[in-house]
């Protein structure tokens, strides 16, 4: 048995949160965020070699009255391993986790996306949760990036030094 086939979904969780994590975005919409992420998703899939679709088809039905099923953001075909779905939501959604609860009862890994500002509540498994937080203002999204303070420039001195006073 390949790594890849004895992963239970949290390596492969892992690796796309780390790629996420180098996202950065400012001041972007609901919809150009959600874009940017299946973009980044689709880029993660192509750079583990596997075959990567957009809107791929899902086992889980469309609700009525509409026919036919529904669709997943992204599916990656791997080689060794089972497949993965995955879906990118910045909202808490019943019908998403029941889709990949679905498509993880049909044998694929299944991955929620899920971006704002949190909390983020994890869905049952075997479903995986990845996260990437975000924050908006004047109704624009940007990333959070936990930056090191700023380096001053010049150099300190090594005592401080008292300044001279100057009376008037």
């Amino acid at each position: 048995m390949t790594e890849l086939e004895q992963d239970d979904g949290t390596r492969t969780a892992r690796s796309l949160e780390a790629w996420l994590g180098t996202l950065t975005f400012a001041d972007l919409t609901t919809d150009q965020v959600t874009a940017r992420l299946v973009d980044e998703v689709t880029r993660w899939g192509e750079s583990q070699g596997w075959r990567v679709y957009r809107r791929a088809p899902s086992v889980f039905p469309l609700p009525p009255p509409l026919r036919g099923n529904s669709v997943v953001d992204v599916a990656c075909a791997r080689p060794e391993a089972q497949p993965i779905v995955v879906e990118v939501d910045r909202l808490e959604r019943r019908r998403t986790v029941d889709k990949l609860l679905a498509e993880a009862a049909a044998g694929r890994l299944a991955i929620l996306v899920r971006w704002g500002s949190g909390p983020f509540t994890a869905p049952p498994l075997p479903v995986h949760l990845v996260t990437r937080e975000a924050s908006r203002q004047r109704g624009r999204w940007h990333t959070i990036v936990e930056l090191p303070a700023p380096r001053h420039s010049g150099a300190l001195a090594a005592e401080p030094e008292e300044l001279p006073w100057e009376e008037k």
